[in-house]
């Protein structure tokens, strides 16, 4: 065996505890008790370290290329790989073309091709007018489909009506396929007051709960006509909880997610003129982010992924903190399992429910069976954590693109020590793969 990992703590597929683990080949070859593996190589963990699977992020904007100055593969997959991620998936826009053909995948791949840190997947886009695309995209290997249900935020990335969703989805049903879906109501939205100025509450106003409720009935509705797999982006309103949870006992096959912010953050803490906080859907109150951990507790959300989604400092609007015109997302690849860790902890979750959240459902959710896990014949892809070390986050040491991010100055716990991919420690030159449906490409 090239290599064991011996740890006095460590969250495996069997659960937690004392382990030895193998690698050999890039695999996991053998999780025994403690102290009892050899090998050509025995990296002892500390006392204050635990083992855990590499963290499956997929929900990750790279933006690359075309919006590169906003953030690139190089500097996505390091600083994926400093918070302890060994697997993302690249969302569909922000880049330039967005991928909605093949032509546009490929220039993703090549673009993305020896400048990985960690491995990568793509998902396809579904806008209005490519429905011819999508078999074509799931033939090439993308993870699923995402779509908008109101402007995305670029305009070469349109929204989709009511009726081009439900012939898509009905595509991907046939294809055994899946439909993301960014889900707020764009008439709830016009509705609401217009977002200006600098005060938090207003541009909250702007993004009711009742945008994301109604959008995602219709989501429910068209997932049960159709029978076409659908999950629920990033949710923010802890009110369609009780809707979510009546589908899923109906049959409907839909999963959730949410993100690192609207479980760490709430409304009444920022700050008018913090624009690196605006996200949409947005960060609500301290009591709907409690809903959001109770969702968690019960299983109603499936897992924790970050929404990277950052952008050059200017386009933030430091300069009038007018939350109207910044653009909206919060760049948290680095931080996200200390975040998440943090407020677990405090609420008496444990380090297996967020390797749960983190690295085995999302791993799951997109088919990547040797993802997310330790066990034999896994990828020997983990993270050594330290659970216990606290720090302050600083932008300067976080590694995307631009210093910005709503986690700056806050004091989180956990540390990762090292990331490992197929039993290589991410250091130097990129080693990540390019992943497709079932393979590398």
């Amino acid at each position: 065996m090239e290599l064991v990992f011996r740890a006095r703590r460590a969250v495996t597929a069997a659960g937690g505890g004392s382990f030895d683990v193998s690698v050999d080949g890039g695999r996991v070859t053998a999780v025994a008790p403690y102290g009892e593996l050899t090998g050509d190589r025995v990296l002892e963990l500390g006392d204050d370290e635990v083992l855990l699977p590499g963290l499956v992020d997929t929900h990750v904007h790279v933006n690359d290329p075309g919006r590169s100055e906003w953030e690139g593969f190089e500097t996505a997959t390091r600083a994926a790989a400093a918070g302890g991620i060994t697997t993302i998936v690249d969302m569909p826009l922000n880049s330039l073309p967005p991928t909605v053909d093949v032509a546009a995948l490929d220039v993703k791949r090549k673009t993305a091709a020896g400048r990985a840190h960690v491995d990568v997947g793509f998902w396809g886009g579904a806008i209005p007018g490519n429905g011819g695309e999508l078999r074509v995209l799931h033939e090439a290997g993308v993870f699923g489909f995402k779509c908008f249900l109101l402007h995305s935020g670029v305009d070469e990335f349109p929204p989709l009506g009511t009726e081009e969703l439900e012939a898509d989805l009905r595509i991907l049903r046939d294809l055994g396929a899946m439909m993301i879906v960014h889900a707020e109501d764009s008439d709830t939205i016009e509705q609401a007051p217009q977002p200006h100025g600098g005060h938090y509450a207003d541009f909250l106003g702007s993004r009711p709960r009742e945008a994301e409720n109604v959008a995602i009935a219709r989501v429910i509705e068209l997932a049960r006509r159709t029978g076409a797999r659908v999950h629920i982006l990033h949710l923010s309103s802890s009110d369609a909880l009780a809707m979510i949870g009546a589908a899923r006992r109906d049959g409907v096959a839909l999963t959730v997610e949410t993100c690192p912010h609207y479980l760490t953050f709430s409304a009444e803490e920022i700050a008018d003129g913090a624009t690196q906080f605006k996200c949409c859907p947005p960060i609500r109150e301290s009591r709907n982010r409690e809903l959001l951990w109770q969702g968690l507790a019960d299983g109603t959300i499936d897992c924790v992924v970050s929404d990277h989604s950052p952008c050059t400092p200017e386009l933030k609007r430091f300069d009038i903190g007018d939350f109207g015109e910044a653009w909206g997302g919060i760049a948290s690849l680095q931080v996200g399992l200390p975040a998440v860790w943090t407020g677990a902890r405090e609420r008496g979750f444990s380090l297996g429910d967020v390797v749960k959240w983190m690295a085995e459902r999302p791993a799951a959710q997109v088919g990547l069976e040797h993802k997310g896990r330790i066990e034999i014949g896994a990828d020997a892809d983990f993270c050594v954590f330290a659970p216990e070390e606290e720090f302050v986050v600083d932008v300067a040491n976080l590694r995307h693109r631009n210093p910005v991010s709503a986690y700056h100055g806050r004091s989180l716990t956990g540390v990762v020590r090292s990331t490992w991919l197929r039993g290589r420690e991410v250091t130097g030159e990129p080693h990540g793969k390019l992943l497709v449906r079932g393979g590398v490409w």
